[in-house]
């Protein structure tokens, strides 16, 4: 710190700094900081501001890089946030500098070819994954898995989760699941595996000895791996993640050292391989387990498939006759008013929902609902009045297709790198994708909608409106029977059109305080 002053050079974009000013404590996040140092800073700083005696209006205030508060900067000796620019020289002028040759001439050259990067705009939409094909890969995971424990955050500790738990998940719970995968001997012998499939027919049985003698030799320790899956639902805090790493994680890197990988998840943002363990039975439900305060009410779940089989979910909606569709299935749960824990459950069928997912969510049904409920699987149009009518609320008009389905594609626009770029989530996007300081591109095949979130920038609106016509212009050449329409949403006024392309639409997450 030069003369004893702070100066703003000393903040790093890629670090997290607390700044201690006894009335206040600050902290201040760079724009490419981790997550997980982020969440501990925060941890850090209200832990540090109860440390000392501080006055009554002492608090603990959050600095993003570029957004620091006016209370902040004044602590810094001369914080400037003007970038100096020497307006008496052009662009022209500067490449024809003598100086200015080789390497640093190309760079400048090629920064000012790349203003926008809309490539992901022309590429077609990624097609379906064929049943058969989600179903093998389903196969050939589980084939790997080895054994799979599970663990759930209950007050501040991790305890185990029962088995007839699995693939039952809660909003506001965080859930850590240890899988064991059976890594094959072949694997770690490239060249014997290349052998192998040249001239196995060839060779006949001489070269599975070679591979027994290697399997005896790589036993027990080289046979396996293991992948701890963190899952956090959309309302648990990131308190959840925190334990996990200062406790539940140690734990596992000292039982398996050097064998152990951490995936970090949130819900409806699962990773593939973890989807397959469940077998397309991946229900999530509101609130917190173990809280039966909706017991007595009814629900409605919601049985959808994003674009593969293996990005099934059956996720709890609000229970409103206005949320069916004829194109999928849903499960409706009328609880009786009695304290046994009795009722009815329904599994509706859509007049044109796909066969194979009405056997699921059949089977859905029978899994998460034991003997003391009465179950019935109901064709639309069939619902007897006084149960399925009265349980779900009313009789309201619903959507009768789900062809958006077919066309739904979600874009971010974004210039982080540098530059604006534009780019595509797949097709197994949801709500928590639409991020609040980027602008979002939504094509359901009839409009196209540009979201704009409540932390954009007026170039970011600029240049995302530019490219949402060039994408316009495109579809109208390519598709020219769906000519599609633009459309401005702004962040919590969203119309139903654009909510139902997302499964389980529901309030926004509000940033932890």
């Amino acid at each position: 710190m030069p003369e004893l002053r702070l100066v703003q050079s000393l903040l790093d974009t890629k670090g997290v700094y607390i700044l201690d000013c006894w009335s206040d404590v600050f902290i201040w996040i760079g724009r490419k900081s981790p997550r997980l140092v982020r969440a501990a800073a925060l941890k850090l700083g209200q832990e540090l501001c109860s440390m000392l005696h501080r006055p009554k209006h002492a608090c603990v205030t959050r600095n993003l890089e570029g957004a620091e508060c006016q209370v902040f900067k004044s602590k810094f000796k001369n914080w400037d946030d003007v970038l100096k620019v020497d307006y008496t020289r052009a662009a022209e002028t500067v490449q024809q500098n003598d100086n200015l040759q080789g390497k640093v001439k190309k760079d400048a050259e090629q920064k000012d070819q790349m203003k926008a990067d809309l490539t992901a705009l022309f590429l077609p939409r990624q097609p379906a994954m064929p049943l058969t094909e989600a179903e093998q890969l389903m196969e050939e995971w589980n084939e790997d898995l080895d054994g799979m424990e599970g663990f759930v955050l209950e007050g501040k500790k991790f305890t185990r989760l029962p088995e007839e738990e699995f693939g039952h998940f809660y909003t506001q719970d965080c859930y850590v699941f240890l899988c064991r995968y059976w890594v094959p001997v072949e694997y770690e012998d490239e060249d014997e595996e290349k052998e192998k499939k040249g001239g196995e027919a060839g060779r006949g049985g001489g070269g599975g000895g070679k591979g027994d003698e290697d399997e005896e030799d790589k036993q027990p320790e080289e046979d396996f791996q293991c992948v701890v899956y963190f899952w956090q639902g959309r309302q648990a805090s990131n308190m959840g993640w925190l334990t996990f790493t200062f406790s539940l994680q140690k734990k596992f890197e000292s039982l398996f050292p050097g064998k152990l990988k951490v995936v970090r998840m949130t819900q409806q943002q699962e990773n593939l391989k973890f989807l397959s363990h469940f077998k397309r039975k991946f229900i999530i439900h509101k609130g917190k387990r173990k809280q039966n305060t909706d017991s007595v009410q009814p629900s409605l779940y919601h049985i959808r498939t994003n674009g593969s089989a293996l990005c099934t979910r059956t996720i709890q909606i609000g229970t409103d006759s206005s949320n069916l569709n004829s194109e999928f299935c849903f499960i409706l749960k009328v609880p009786f008013e009695s304290t046994d824990n009795q009722g009815i459950v329904y599994t509706w069928v859509g007049r044109a929902a796909d066969p194979d997912e009405a056997k699921l969510a059949e089977d859905i049904m029978n899994s998460m609902f034991d003997d003391t409920y009465s179950k019935q699987v109901i064709n639309e149009g069939e619902e007897p009045e006084n149960f399925f009518w009265v349980g779900i609320g009313s009789q309201k008009e619903y959507d009768e297709d789900a062809e958006y389905m077919k066309y739904a594609r979600l874009f971010r626009c974004s210039n982080e790198k540098g530059y604006f770029s534009v780019s595509e989530k797949c097709s197994d996007f949801c709500q928590d994708d639409l991020a609040d300081d980027d602008i979002m591109l939504l094509d359901n095949g009839k409009e196209v909608y540009m979201w704009v979130g409540t932390q954009t920038s007026q170039v970011e609106i600029k240049l995302s409106l530019k490219a949402c016509q060039v994408y316009i212009q495109h579809m109208r050449a390519k598709d020219s029977e769906y000519p599609r329409k633009l459309r401005l949403v702004r962040k919590g006024n969203e119309p139903h059109c654009f909510t139902r392309c997302f499964h389980a639409w529901g309030p926004f997450k509000t940033p932890p305080s």
